[in-house]
């Protein structure tokens, strides 16, 4: 049997603080420690962080600081700040990683796969030739292969970068 040694991996699995009942994507930002939390991005409405759980590396969420469970219920202006920061995501994205293309989507509801289905976000999924092999059919595992602090940084200066290339 071959092994697959992840030690950084542990830091990942283990919990920082007990899990709390309390909405991440309203105490995370209410924090004010946007590196520990992969914060990459605030708006004025909306904010940009990379997902602790990710598909992909460089999965990012797109989320309104309201806290609302359906889009449906966020106004013109907050829907219009989350699509200009999904833009901003998608052109970061692009900067630091070329992907080949991207997945995206909300999951509205517990039964579609929201894990915080009180607060929507908007996921966004950087895809590439190949990005999936044989290790999740065979091994029930993804390889991720880069560490989320090497990634988070890479896309903090790659939307720098982006917003001063934007004037």
């Amino acid at each position: 049997m071959e092994k697959l040694w992840a030690p950084w991996r542990m830091a990942f699995i283990t919990p920082k603080t007990p899990k709390s009942n309390e909405c991440i994507f309203c105490t995370q930002p209410a924090a004010l420690h946007d590196d520990e939390y992969y914060i990459l991005y605030r708006g004025e409405r909306c904010y940009i962080m990379l997902n602790l759980y990710p598909y992909n590396n460089g999965h990012l969420m797109v989320t309104p600081f309201e806290h609302t469970a359906s889009i449906s219920q966020l106004d013109s202006d907050t829907l219009t700040e989350l699509m200009a920061l999904a833009q901003l995501a998608l052109a970061a994205l692009r900067k630091a990683m070329n992907p080949d293309g991207f997945n995206m989507g909300i999951n509205e509801g517990k039964v579609a796969g929201a894990g915080f289905a009180e607060h929507m976000h908007f996921h966004i999924v950087p895809r590439w030739n190949g990005d999936t092999n044989f290790m999740p059919v065979i091994a029930d595992t993804k390889v991720m292969p880069d560490h989320l602090e090497n990634v988070y940084r890479q896309l903090k200066d790659a939307i720098t970068s982006v917003l001063s290339e934007q004037g």
